[in-house]
C-alpha cells in the first residue's frame, strides 16, 4: 500500500510491515504504524503513522545504548497482545531528538512491546523500577559505538 508522508514524501508499505496498536500510543493519534529505516545500518528507525502523514517518532532498541536494560511486562499486558513467552516479543523505545546529541533522551519507563509474529503492539509502563521517561540517551555509549538495531521490516520511501 502507498502511504503519504510529510517526512519521506510517500512510503510503499507491505501488509506484513503494519504494526497495530489496538489501544493507540500515548499522546499520538491513530492505531496503525510502520517502522521506517531512514538509513541502512542506523540504530534509529521512524515509527511512522499510516493514518496521519505528519506523525513519525524516532525509536531504537534500548539494548544498543543500555546493555543491562530490563523490561518487565505484567501477565495482563502480555495477554493483551497475545504474548505467551518472551521470545515472541521485540522491544523499542521512543527517542526525543534535540539539536545537540547531549540533549537526546529515551523513554525507558514506557517501552513499546511488539508481538513479532502478530505485529500487535502496546506501549506499557515498565514494571521494572528505576527507569526514566527522559533518560539521557548517550550517557552510556557514544553514537559511533552504537551498533544497528534489529532491522525494521523493509519499507521503501518513494516519490508520488
Amino acid at each position: 500500500m502507498r502511504v503519504p508522508s510529510t517526512r519521506f514524501t510517500a512510503l510503499e508499505v507491505d501488509e506484513d510491515a503494519v504494526l497495530t496498536f489496538p489501544d493507540g500510543l500515548i499522546g499520538l493519534p491513530g492505531t496503525t504504524y510502520t517502522l521506517v529505516a531512514h538509513e541502512d545500518g542506523s540504530p534509529f528507525h521512524w515509527l511512522h503513522s499510516l493514518e496521519d502523514p505528519r506523525v513519525a517518532v524516532p525509536v531504537t532498541s534500548p539494548w544498543i545504548f543500555f546493555g543491562d536494560y530490563e523490561v518487565r511486562v505484567t501477565d495482563d499486558e502480555a495477554a493483551r497482545i497475545g504474548l505467551s513467552e518472551a521470545g515472541q516479543a521485540e522491544v523499542m523505545c521512543v527517542v526525543r531528538a534535540a539539536a545537540d546529541l547531549a540533549d537526546f533522551t529515551i523513554n525507558l519507563a514506557g517501552p513499546i512491546v511488539v508481538h513479532s509474529a502478530k505485529r500487535i503492539c502496546r506501549q506499557i509502563v515498565n514494571d521494572s523500577a528505576g527507569y526514566s521517561v527522559r533518560q539521557p540517551l548517550f550517557s552510556e555509549v557514544e553514537l559511533s559505538a552504537a551498533e544497528p538495531a534489529v532491522p525494521a521490516v523493509p519499507v521503501t520511501a518513494v516519490a508520488i
